[in-house]
């Protein structure tokens, strides 16, 4: 296939151009939804609608078709659904196909907007048969909502206490039988009487860059962009084998495609934009690299307490352990030691040259 090659340029001009024409924002191999930008528009777009255009999680999808597919038999509401996993692994898509797939309405609400007893009844008695609420970030619900929506759960009823004192009173409210599906990255954090009364529990793993390979290729289908297979490739192997991650790269990578070159997406487009975007070919970022190669060049490879690492990056301590580790960990580059953090002769092997060209340059 044929592509235009594109007019090299000095580094630090493609980087101008990039904040220039696509605009700063947060980082970008971040998995959760980026703030005050297009990309929750962006993500609607390229959902899939239904369980068969689900792309992997087969250990998911089989046993909640056969569930849905029952429920639906007996004409009754599906059982409440909690999905746990990392972020951008695609709970809130999954939640949408169990309504779509029932033929019910969906509410979205998220755990730290439900402040009061009153803002769960008012949503709840809201609700008609079948229908499914979805809560995300489940985990960060306020306790005395919780402790009420129990009851909703189970037997379908609000527990309202009218008055104060003595001459306090309890009105029970009764519901429509809904589906509740809950959303957590966190699922330790979710108490277990709360957890207990979900009958069917999932959790959703990181994707195989097969799966990330096959979003990416139905995806830009769906942008009406021409992607070559090889291009479709280098993507999937550098988006965190998360959805999220592939969509935005697969965006950013067709921006530049359209600007540099004749709007096609080929390996050698796909190179330029990411090795602009700063993500190697194990979609590590500066962050990612940062972590690393501090343990390496200032701790000789660890182990390193977590405290000591977060000064050391100028990073939070939770913003290590929650959003860098998992996957440093996962990819086997970092590994979690009762002494601390410390790295793999895998991670060494990777930025040995960086670390090398580095110091090079600083003398």
């Amino acid at each position: 296939m044929c592509y235009t090659t594109p007019t090299m340029t000095h580094p630090k001009q493609e980087h101008d151009w990039f904040t220039e024409e696509v605009g700063t924002e947060e980082r970008l191999l971040q998995p959760e939804t980026l703030e005050n930008t297009p990309e929750v528009e962006f993500d609607v777009t390229l959902r899939p609608q239904s369980l068969i255009d689900f792309v992997g999680q087969e250990h998911i999808k089989t046993p909640l078709s056969i569930s849905i597919e029952a429920a639906k038999k007996r004409e009754e509401p599906l059982e409440h659904v909690l999905l746990y996993g990392n972020p951008g692994l695609g709970k809130t898509t999954l939640a949408s196909i169990i309504a779509r797939e029932m033929n019910v309405n969906i509410k979205v609400t998220a755990g730290p907007a439900l402040e009061r007893v009153g803002d769960l009844a008012a949503i709840l008695s809201n609700l008609k048969r079948g229908d499914v609420l979805f809560i995300d970030e489940i985990h960060r619900i306020n306790k005395s909502v919780e402790e009420v929506l129990y009851s909703a759960m189970e037997d379908y009823a609000l527990d309202i206490i009218i008055g104060k004192g003595p001459a306090a009173r309890t009105l029970r409210m009764p519901l429509e039988r809904f589906t509740l599906i809950g959303a957590t990255t966190k699922l330790n954090l979710l108490s277990p009487p709360l957890r207990d009364r979900f009958g069917h529990v999932y959790h959703l793993n990181f994707y195989e860059h097969a799966d990330i390979a096959r979003i990416v290729s139905r995806n830009a289908q769906l942008l009406e962009v021409t992607i070559e297979p090889t291009a479709t490739t280098l993507i999937a192997e550098r988006s965190r084998r998360t959805p999220r991650v592939a969509n935005r790269l697969l965006k950013r990578v067709r921006d530049y495609a359209e600007v540099r070159h004749n709007g096609i997406i080929s390996d050698t487009s796909a190179e330029h934009a990411l090795h602009m975007l700063n993500v190697d070919q194990y979609g590590l970022d500066e962050i990612d690299r940062k972590i690393l190669t501090s343990i390496i060049t200032l701790f000789e490879g660890g182990p390193v307490g977590l405290n000591t690492l977060a000064a050391a990056v100028a990073e939070e301590m939770e913003t290590i352990e929650q959003v860098y580790e998992p996957y440093l960990i996962q990819i086997g580059m970092l590994e979690r030691t009762p002494r601390g953090r410390k790295v793999t002769a895998k991670a060494q092997e990777h930025l040995k040259s960086k670390i090398r060209s580095s110091k090079q340059e600083s003398t």
